[in-house]
């Protein structure tokens, strides 16, 4: 049976930082989103739209997932990590207990061309210690998956390989995947997780009938084979999939708990200077 479409939603600009004009695909708790809360795309060859960047901030309950395809984004934080990424990498953060960290353009013009993820953490392990995984380009998984097809496999199992991201607390899958005009891609998922797809460029039939464009969001049902035909135009698109936590969510800026309560104590303990845990 194949995969069905539940809604299409386009990604609408914003503002976030220190004025960094972004597009954003969603970024609030839904069930039929769960375990993913944000999607964000960034995309400007103006540095007036980035140069400013995410000056200093807090997360906890979360992780971060920066995807950059095209660019180079300098990151610092409190536990004494200064690094770059690049062009092609990822940077998967877990906050858990808290980390205050800055993620600032490096270049000062050109383009700058990547995604954002937030993916939830369950009440267990939202007061774990933070930690990072940067992965560079060479270590992501680039699979010839079948015919026309190639897929960026950058967290997650298909048929025997298993994506570079280790730990995970969450389970989710996260792919890049791009079909060649006149092609075909199949996909079986666990019939649990939630399935979202966000079109980078080009157009493609998701679903029988039904075309989908660049910049628009797919969230489908539950159940079924996701299956991507293309006419005459390649389609490349952000493929996630994730079992819900089935939690309920409490969420303030860059803090996600589980209550209102323990939201008012991690912005007070950020206010008292008491945030990062040892």
């Amino acid at each position: 049976m194949r995969k069905k479409i539940l809604r299409i939603t386009r990604s609408e600009p914003t503002i976030e930082g220190a004025g960094v004009n972004i597009n954003r695909a969603f970024g609030y708790h839904d069930a039929s989103l769960d375990p993913f809360l944000l999607f964000d795309i960034f995309y400007s060859s103006n540095p007036e739209d980035y140069i400013k960047g995410f000056p200093f901030h807090p997360h906890r309950g979360i992780e971060t997932i920066t995807y950059l395809l095209k660019g180079e984004i300098n990151h610092r934080d409190n536990l004494g990590y200064n690094g770059t990424l690049k062009s092609g990498e990822v940077q998967w953060m877990t906050a858990g207990s808290g980390i205050i960290h800055e993620e600032m353009p490096r270049q000062k013009k050109g383009l700058l061309h990547g995604f954002q993820l937030w993916v939830n953490l369950p009440a267990s392990h939202k007061m774990i210690s933070p930690r990072y995984q940067h992965l560079e380009e060479n270590r992501i998984p680039k699979i010839n998956f079948s015919p026309g097809v190639t897929l960026k496999l950058i967290c997650g199992k298909i048929g025997n390989i298993t994506g570079p991201i280790k730990e995970i607390i969450s389970e989710v899958q996260y792919f890049q995947v791009i079909i060649k005009p006149k092609s075909e891609f199949n996909l079986n998922f666990n019939r649990n997780h939630n399935v979202i797809a966000y079109i980078i460029s080009g157009e493609a039939y998701f679903d029988k009938g039904q075309i989908v464009k660049s910049q628009h969001l797919i969230i489908f049902k539950k159940g079924g084979k996701l299956t991507v035909k293309t006419e005459d135009r390649e389609v490349q698109f952000i493929l996630l999939s994730g079992h819900p936590i089935g939690e309920s969510v409490a969420w303030r800026g860059p803090i996600v708990m589980n209550t209102e309560e323990e939201l008012k104590i991690a912005f007070n303990e950020y206010q008292h200077g008491v945030f990062i845990k040892k």
